[in-house]
């Protein structure tokens, strides 16, 4: 049976910080115009309490649910947003937006300057997560919403939604974050490092100055590679590949002889196709920069946490070894310790960190209950 959905969708654009008021941003550089690509579905209720932000994960976009017109690939979390379906658009206003940095709608590196008529190039500001939820503040408070029911996400997602409550901790009912870390560990930040070194090694990267010519597409594509192991697991890898050879033999060459090599070049020349090598060097540094610094007293996070009023809800996933248990495990004992109203479920499931993007069950229990419970909606 064919699951509801919101159905044909539009990716609209908003701009703010039009110069001389431009964005500062955490490295004190100001950033002007400042554009956001974002999709909404269902509509704001009378009293604008039933808004809901959801935050995509690394290399995500706004699309996060329905169809563009005349492509029949759904949206990235088509299973959990839409009609009766546990983020329901017939319930909730839901909105998502690209993150700036990035290259699917909003402003990044690989948009033009408007001061040049040129691309950004590496001349765009370095940004972090909290650059891109004080983007994302501007964008609810022009689609009319001053109080959010809820922030959720997954992965850098996540971090987003934490990073949400820490500075802003009157504006939203609740944070619902999956998958996710408060800080990039050592061995994350090392992957993170390997997979741009390969971007900028590549011949055709020419410090970021390759618009108008040929693209780093074999650095990029290898960078994909090495993330995407890091969202699988080694049982996942089992089940899905094993040791399974294309050929049925040896081809005694360098071609690739086994599926999961198939698979990882497969995945690499999709990855290169909708997404630019800058941008892939700017979300992953966002990331690697973010630390909450829950473990200090005296930080303005855990200062800003100890105050708020939101309910918190975190997921993890037994297999996911990038961002594993005792992350989210961190931040649920900070929030107790602060005395806040925090819920943790880990979810068994063998898929790795993307498991968080597949259909489950219990992921779709959590999400529903979660929302439900929340006043004001």
């Amino acid at each position: 049976m064919t699951q509801p959905s919101v159905g044909i969708v539009r990716t609209q654009s908003f701009t703010f910080a039009h110069p001389p008021h431009s964005m500062v941003l955490d490295s004190g550089v100001g950033l002007g115009p400042v554009s956001l690509a974002y999709e909404t579905y269902g509509e704001l209720n009378a009293e604008r309490s039933n808004a809901v932000l959801i935050c995509h994960a690394l290399t995500g976009d706004a699309h996060v649910a329905g169809y563009h017109d005349g492509d029949d690939k759904p949206g990235w979390w088509e299973h959990y947003v839409g009609p009766g379906k546990p983020i329901d658009t017939d319930r909730y206003f839901v909105i998502c937006s690209n993150v700036i940095g990035s290259c699917m709608g909003s402003c990044g590196p690989s948009s033009i300057n408007p001061a040049t008529g040129r691309y950004w190039g590496l001349d765009f500001p370095i940004v972090t997560i909290p650059d891109m939820v004080r983007a994302q503040r501007e964008l609810v408070r022009h689609l009319g919403v001053e109080r959010l029911l809820a922030v959720t996400g997954g992965s850098l997602g996540g971090m987003q939604t934490l990073q949400w409550a820490a500075s802003y901790p009157d504006m939203m009912d609740g944070i619902l974050a999956l998958a996710t870390t408060s800080r990039h560990s050592p061995q994350a930040i090392a992957f993170n490092e390997v997979a741009r070194q390969s971007i900028m090694s590549d011949p055709n990267w020419k410090n970021g100055d390759y618009y108008d010519g040929v693209r780093p597409d074999l650095g990029l594509a290898v960078a994909r590679m090495i993330g995407h192991i890091t969202y699988l697991s080694d049982e996942s890898m089992h089940v899905k590949f094993g040791r399974e050879l294309r050929s049925g033999a040896f081809a005694f060459n360098f071609e690739g002889d086994f599926q999961v090599e198939s698979y990882l070049h497969h995945q690499g020349r999709k990855f290169v196709e909708r997404f630019d090598a800058n941008a892939f060097l700017y979300v992953t540094k966002a990331a690697d920069y973010f630390d909450l610094d829950l473990g200090n007293p005296d930080s303005p996070a855990r200062r800003a946490l100890a105050g708020t009023g939101a309910r918190f809800q975190l997921v993890s996933f037994t297999s996911d070894w990038l961002y594993p248990t005792y992350q989210s495990r961190q931040v649920v004992d900070v929030l107790k310790t602060l005395g806040r109203d925090v819920s943790f479920c880990e979810i068994t499931a063998p898929w790795g960190h993307d498991a968080f993007l597949l259909p489950d069950e219990r992921l779709e229990t959590v999400i529903r209950g979660f929302l439900g419970g929340l006043h004001g909606c």
